[in-house]
């Protein structure tokens, strides 16, 4: 039975519409991605439940907000409603206090440290270190995660000293989406700089690709792997533009087969590296049938995975595991024995 004969046998997936020689071309390529551990992730960003996995419902790895939900670019596919969600702690004292209340109550294993850019799309967080420095000493187990916006050389050494283990950062690959779509006065080459800066530190580097953020269409993201396989990143993180962030009318959603023709083309950009497939995308069916792309283009990981991603995982072959931490941790062997619940008869161990 083909793949695309299986994937009609998934009930989660009867209506759901497929690319037929997407998928053939996924399924040729079997073979070269048959031992990748698919990492099915369930941060504690939101609430989640599916049908075959289960959150634990422990804070254990939250988002903090140094800006609350202020953002001076207010870029046209989120308008800071990103933000939102996350914990706000405008000040150093507010995150190191709910940090210790959270480890203390929840069994905190790391957090996410976010915020806002200014016009020139940077954050702000070097009142932040010294709180982040005496944390880590203080509970070395805690893995921190940053959303580092544009930095320099300067910048990313700051954020090694303070002790953060992720640095994760959107890189954009056409001038006109930074121009268009974040109001942004800067070069494509400052996002590769970046990068560079990052790749020169300890840190491990997840960079983010956002499918589709120029209006939906498919511009740049080719660019962007380009850009990334230069340099010794430790994984990718894709995501997928979400029109309800963005005024009525300005975004289309991207089709499911383009989507998917990224995932393919950053497996085979990047072989050697985790590619992963973040929070954000569209819901309902295009959730279901993008996350099943995913399954079989050979990702290494699914965000908050819809239903029916676990039977595709288990119609290709490749063995899985639920993560309770953001896609982007890149967790060790030793650190996936008292991090990682492992699923058995999808039920949620931790």
């Amino acid at each position: 039975m083909t793949w695309l004969e299986s994937l009609q046998e998934i009930e989660e997936l009867e209506d759901a519409e497929f690319d037929a020689g997407l998928v053939a071309e996924m399924e040729r390529a079997a073979a070269q991605n048959q031992d990748r551990m698919v990492r099915f992730s369930t941060p504690t960003f939101k609430e989640y439940e599916s049908s075959e996995l289960q959150s634990c419902g422990k804070n254990s790895f939250p988002a903090f907000s140094i800006t609350a939900a202020g953002c001076a670019l207010m870029c046209d596919h989120c308008e800071a409603r990103i933000l939102e969600p996350m914990i706000p702690a405008i000040k150093p004292e507010m995150l190191d206090r709910k940090v210790r209340e959270l480890v203390e109550t929840e069994d905190l294993q790391g957090f996410l440290l976010s915020g806002g850019s200014n016009r020139r799309n940077e954050i702000r967080y070097t009142r932040f270190y010294p709180v982040v420095e005496q944390l880590k000493r203080d509970f070395p187990h805690l893995r921190i995660a940053i959303h580092t916006a544009l930095t320099d050389e300067k910048g990313a050494k700051e954020m090694e000293a303070a002790g953060v283990d992720v640095a994760m950062l959107d890189i954009i690959g056409a001038e006109e989406t930074i121009r268009e779509v974040y109001h942004l006065d800067r070069p494509v080459e400052d996002f590769e700089a970046t990068v560079e800066a990052l790749c020169a530190t300890s840190m491990q580097i997840s960079p983010h690709i956002v499918i589709g953020l120029h209006y939906g269409r498919i511009l740049g993201e080719e660019n962007a792997l380009d850009i990334l396989s230069r340099h010794d990143t430790k994984a990718l993180v894709l995501v997928v533009i979400m029109p309800f962030y963005a005024r009525p009318g300005t975004f289309a959603t991207p089709d499911t087969r383009d989507v998917g023709r990224i995932f393919l083309e950053a497996r085979r950009r990047l072989p050697d590296r985790q590619v992963l497939l973040g929070c954000a995308r569209p819901p309902g069916m295009h959730k279901r049938v993008t996350d099943a792309y995913a399954v079989m283009a050979g990702l290494d990981g699914i965000a908050f995975p819809a239903d029916g991603a676990v039977a595709v995982a288990g119609l290709t072959g490749r063995p899985f595991h639920q993560a309770h931490a953001c896609c982007s941790i890149k967790l060790g062997e030793s650190s996936a024995i008292n991090s990682i619940a492992m699923l058995k008869n999808t039920s949620c161990a931790a």
